[in-house]
């Protein structure tokens, strides 16, 4: 089969020939019909992630169909349209028991413990616990740009912060993050401020659901924040991932506020400043937020098939799997707006 491969870190990365995958006990493969291009494929290539082992195949926000069956498997057969989070729990450990996959102690990830979905076949572990059924009027470009993005944005925003209507809610980056958190807040009842140093895709937050815009690189964000919401909002997401951001989600809180750590830190962003003193006098949360579990999904999938969540509106590009290999060393500049999807084998 064709897979996107890299055999160094930093290094360029080709179109090989690969032996497809065969399926585990318990696991299944699927034909990929998308997959969406994610900064976190940039953190593995970039070797922040100490799961990869070389040479490797990218790609962990994926939708397709199943075509082999591993032994074991009960709750889905060959032609199931399916997707699947990108942290898969192992079913059985302490942290799978209490409903919590997505930090499973075994966990199984495409794309950062295995091989990923840049590829025409990808294997999945631990299916019968991890895989969802999609409805048919979902689309598979749809799907994988729910990704890891729109649902670790919909778990922060809706399971971790539980924002509801009347909450005041920033969002610190308009990328494929943030953007997902954005339009989830605003589904959920909230007052979203975006908050991010480009004004286009300030411009396009406004467009999917930010009542207002905070230019960073023009404008004092915690002044700017607290001004709007009126002396601090009461959640607060970092949907980048940099000492920045992480400093101002957190000061521009209103007392007893939330703040929901969602972007990776990594790199030079690896050990932030904390305004430690802030979360003593105000009661602030400091939350992380990582992957949703396959049993939250119906929630999440019922405000989709209802038109509430409109996530294809945040598919800025469709692309191929050779134009994914020039643009994954990009990622981290952060151009354009919107999630590229790769649907083209």
């Amino acid at each position: 089969m064709k897979a996107t491969v890299y055999t160094k870190f930093q290094a360029p990365i080709t179109i090989e020939t690969v032996a497809e995958p065969k399926p585990v006990n318990g696991g299944v493969v699927l034909k990929v019909g998308a997959t969406g291009l994610c900064r976190s494929d940039w953190h593995g290539w970039m070797g922040h992630d100490t799961d990869i082992e070389l040479p490797h195949v990218p790609g962990h926000e994926l939708a397709g169909t199943v075509v082999e069956l591993g032994a074991g498997i009960t709750k889905f057969k060959i032609g199931d349209r399916v997707t699947v989070p990108f942290v898969s729990g192992c079913g059985r450990c302490e942290q799978c028991n209490s409903g919590n996959q997505q930090v499973c102690d075994q966990q199984f990830q495409p794309g950062f413990t295995h091989w990923g979905s840049f590829a025409e076949y990808v294997g999945i572990h631990y299916a019968d616990t991890n895989l969802v059924h999609l409805p048919d009027k979902i689309s598979f470009e749809t799907a994988a740009s729910l990704g890891c993005r729109f649902i670790t944005s919909f778990r922060a925003v809706a399971h971790q912060a539980k924002t509801t209507g009347g909450n005041w809610v920033a969002v610190h980056g308009c990328g494929g993050v943030g953007l997902s958190a954005i339009m989830i807040a605003e589904a959920l009842g909230a007052q979203v401020i975006a908050v991010d140093i480009d004004d286009s895709k300030l411009a396009f937050a406004k467009t999917i659901g930010a009542h207002y815009t905070v230019n960073g690189g023009k404008e004092n964000v915690i002044e700017a924040v607290k001004e709007i919401s009126k002396g601090g909002v009461h959640v607060s997401v970092d949907a980048l991932g940099s000492k920045t951001t992480c400093f101002n989600s957190i000061a521009n809180l209103r007392k007893r506020g939330k703040h929901i750590q969602v972007g990776l830190m990594a790199g030079n962003d690896y050990l932030p400043e904390i305004p430690m003193h802030l979360v003593v006098a105000n009661e602030l949360e400091v939350i992380g937020s990582h992957g949703m579990q396959a049993h939250a999904y119906p929630e999440m999938m019922e405000m989709i098939k209802s038109g509430k969540l409109q996530p294809e509106k945040l598919i800025g590009e469709l692309i191929s799997l050779e134009e994914a290999t020039n643009l994954l060393p990009k990622m981290n500049e952060f151009q354009g707006v919107g999630v590229k999807v790769i649907n083209r084998f």
